[in-house]
């Protein structure tokens, strides 16, 4: 057994031999401790060469060491002594990875979180035969499906459904809230949703638990109890004629009613013991993450006919916006009549941390907003606006910004899908969603905002530059400023000035503000790949990664 105290002395020592770099300690959960490597790679990218022969693993595998397989080689499982009382470390196993391929740390790390997850449900299931120790046999390459076909039928049904949840008692309200809905979008926010649950569902510690709930009648789960009101109808809508449960009349005094029966709801079965996690065949989806699909979607809507108001801005995909087309104060209450229809429908959704995540969205929606406003309008509220000069706080602005009015709710409703499916606390699936979900939003919104000056109105279904005509220094200005200097004062007055935002855009065109935003663009889509190296592989893992692609190559 190891000793805590010359644990870092014996990294130093594995290190010895040429053919490896680098070796790692972790918890059993997963949590780094330490590691050493060669002192030519840095901590962020490593190289981690094969370097324990055969003879090696033959002397070491009746001392109470492990090996197994993953995807980027075999992995050696040591366990060390356990501290004594007075000692405030956990227990600890070495954990020396090793592959061909130049690896990032952050992958490094979840390749060894889910391995001795691995480890310890192989435990319970051990596999007797010397072929489990011999080298990995390398994969054939997996096809990567195109996203939106994939999901094609459920993408349709969830956008008809959809607008039976938006019926309203007043029939104005009922035509601006289902406006947007009914002009083609890209439904982004839906499709990860729905990608991601296909991709983890059957992962999770309580994945059987929601799975029956979906199939059994009482149990809240399936889609008609989802459609079904906690609360009594004429309580819960008063008086609402497009509702088809009946509603009450204010035609007369509201009578008292006996109260209804306590629902009993029925005891689940006992299920199988976990095993080793595995993505649920063929790829499901349940029908609280069908509506938790819907749910983002109408979110986002309502963040759109919030902004069209606060923008002024004269089209939405390719038509008249909807101020445009109904006025200033009836988008922003169908804005908040969406939202009050998103609370009632996650409400039956029956995860408390489900609707902490929606609801902490529509927060960041509000404090994207805020940013922006103080970015443009900063001497009108009287508070800072951007620094003098381009700077990492004028990027930090910026950045933030852009999760919280985009990425939040992409990494969040990801998050919350992988709940839905009966993800636990300590599992590793909803933090690869969250961290897929926010480098994907954030990419998103980059090449939208270079798209802004490279794409014309046609393609983008909005006015070109209309970033610079709000004032808005996006990725592109903010690169070109480091490039021309005089890009500053622009920025500064908010390209207030006659023939500003045409000079501006002559300057990001010279400079090499729109190709670097497309590579920072790149690297978060890199990284959204990159955190999905910890799924088992599957259809809808591979759409996932055809859609980092798609998402840095789009021309609208």
């Amino acid at each position: 057994m190891l000793n805590l105290a010359n644990l870092r002395t014996l990294l130093s020592r594995v290190l010895d031999p040429p053919s490896l770099h680098t070796v790692a300690l972790f918890t059993p959960e997963g949590e780094l401790v330490c590691y050493a490597s060669c002192p030519t790679k840095a901590k962020d990218h490593v190289r981690v060469l094969v370097g324990l022969s055969t003879e090696i693993w033959q002397e070491t595998r009746e001392q109470n060491i492990g090996m197994v397989d993953s995807e980027l080689g075999h992995l050696l499982v040591m366990p060390v002594e356990t501290p004594k009382k007075d000692e405030d470390d956990e227990p600890i196993m070495l954990l020396a990875l090793n592959s061909e391929t130049s690896v990032p740390w952050s992958e490094l790390e979840l390749k060894v979180y889910y391995s001795a997850h691995a480890q310890q449900q192989k435990k319970t299931h051990p596999i007797a035969s010397d072929a489990y120790f011999s080298a990995p046999t390398t994969p054939k390459p997996l096809i990567r499906p195109d996203p939106y076909k994939l999901v094609a039928p459920e993408l349709q049904q969830l956008r008809e459904t959809l607008l039976d949840l938006l019926g309203s008692s007043h029939p104005s309200l009922t035509e601006i809230a289902k406006y947007y809905f009914l002009h083609p979008s890209k439904q982004l926010r839906p499709l990860l949703v729905l990608l991601f649950s296909q991709a983890t569902n059957g992962l999770g510690g309580g994945w059987h638990l929601k799975k029956w709930a979906a199939e059994c009648e009482g149990a809240g789960g399936r889609a008609e109890e989802l459609d079904r009101p906690l609360t009594r109808p004429d309580v819960l809508n008063d008086w609402n004629p497009s509702m088809p449960d009946h509603t009450a009349s204010f035609q007369s005094s509201f009578s008292l009613r006996p109260p209804r029966p306590p629902h009993q709801a029925p005891t689940p079965p006992p299920f199988p013991p976990p095993g080793i996690p595995t993505v649920a065949s063929p790829l499901a989806l349940l029908p609280t993450q069908v509506r938790l699909a819907q749910i983002v979607e109408m979110i986002h809507v309502a963040s759109l006919l919030h902004d069209d108001v606060i923008d002024r801005s004269p089209l939405r995909r390719g038509a008249a916006s909807a101020p445009a087309a109904f006025g200033n104060k009836l988008s922003v209450l169908a804005g908040d009549f969406l939202l009050g229809r998103t609370s009632a429908a996650l409400s039956r959704l029956g995860e408390s941390e489900v609707v902490e995540l929606i609801a902490s969205v529509i927060a960041n929606l509000v404090e994207g907003e805020i940013l922006q406003l103080k970015s443009v309008h900063a001497e009108e509220l009287g508070i800072a606006g951007l620094s003098p000069s381009v700077g990492q706080d004028n990027w930090n602005i910026y950045l933030q910004k852009t999760y919280l009015k985009t990425a939040s709710l992409m990494a969040k409703g990801a998050r919350a899908a992988v709940v839905l499916g009966g993800c636990k606390e300590g599992e590793v699936w909803k933090e690869v969603a969250y961290a897929y979900g926010r480098n994907l939003g954030i990419a998103f919104q980059l090449v939208d905002d270079l798209l802004d000056y490279e794409a014309g109105e046609a393609t983008l279904g909005k006015p070109g530059g209309a970033d610079l005509q709000l004032g808005l220094a996006t990725g592109p200005a903010l690169f070109a400023w480091e490039e021309h200097p005089e890009m500053g004062p622009l920025i500064k007055r908010k390209f207030e000035q006659p023939g500003d935002v045409e000079l501006a855009r002559d300057l990001v065109r010279r400079s090499s503000g729109v190709e670097r935003t497309r590579e920072l663009a790149r690297a978060h889509a890199d990284k959204a790949r990159e955190v999905l190296s910890v799924l088992p592989d599957s259809e809808a893992k591979g759409a996932l990664e055809a859609l980092t692609e798609r998402v840095v190559k789009r021309t609208s």
